[in-house]
């Protein structure tokens, strides 16, 4: 941090927040040419420290420079849906059930108290929606009291909500929805009774309907299936 800005983040992190803000809510579409003039302008700073903020959201994943300096976001891919999904169906119901072994009365609270934040996701979510759903989560991987899995599930998120944007482009049924919330009621219960096993199954079951698992099935063209 610049000591003459104390606190304040400099110009690139402060595009470094700006752009990320823009992909994750889908403003800047997946696969389109960042025009960094443009865009530079728009953000009232010069090409310099924008160009400085993407070069950190390349290596988060999100944005693709190449030899001349052209930027464009990161296109949505089968293959970055699949290993996503893939992944979580590994860390998400171990999280779980260590947070179930493991979370303390004011952890519990706290994954109580965003269960009762949670907002449905319908088409389109605003970014309010889906920091709800992340809060949720994270509480519970808090809980699990292992650091390295919670930074791996914290670092898939923002990829995830990408896909998430892209599977609710065709809405979701009151079937879904009733799912997916009693889904978290019954974390939160397997949670609190210290069942492990339910929790991690609840979870595993959870990341199979997902919207992330939906949208790696529509990435998948049908000659792309493995027998």
């Amino acid at each position: 941090m610049d000591e003459q800005n104390g606190n304040r983040p400099t110009k690139a992190e402060a595009a470094y927040g700006l752009v990320r803000a823009r992909i994750l809510s889908g403003e800047l579409v997946a696969g389109a040419v960042i025009q960094q003039g443009p865009l530079a302008r728009d953000l009232g700073i010069s090409t310099t420290p924008l160009r400085e903020a993407l070069r950190r959201l390349m290596s988060d994943g999100l944005v693709e420079l190449d030899a001349h300096r052209d930027a464009r976001v990161t296109a949505l891919t089968a293959e970055e849906a699949r290993d996503l999904l893939e992944i979580r169906r590994s860390l998400d119901p171990l999280a779980a059930g260590l947070a179930a072994e493991r979370r303390t009365r004011a952890e519990l609270d706290a994954i109580r108290a965003s269960a009762t934040q949670l907002l449905p996701l319908r088409t389109d979510p605003n970014s309010l929606e889906l920091a709800t759903h992340r809060e949720f989560h994270a509480a519970i991987y808090r809980a699990s009291h292992n650091q390295l899995l919670i930074q791996s599930l914290d670092s898939l998120w923002d990829k995830a909500d990408r896909y998430r944007r892209l599977a609710l482009e065709t809405g979701r049924s009151e079937e879904d929805l009733d799912r997916t919330h009693a889904d978290h009621l019954a974390l939160v219960e397997a949670i609190a009774a210290r069942d492990t096993e339910t929790a991690a199954a609840v979870m595993l079951a959870h990341v199979n309907a997902s919207l992330g698992a939906r949208a790696a099935t529509r990435l998948t063209a049908p000659e792309d299936t493995h027998v």
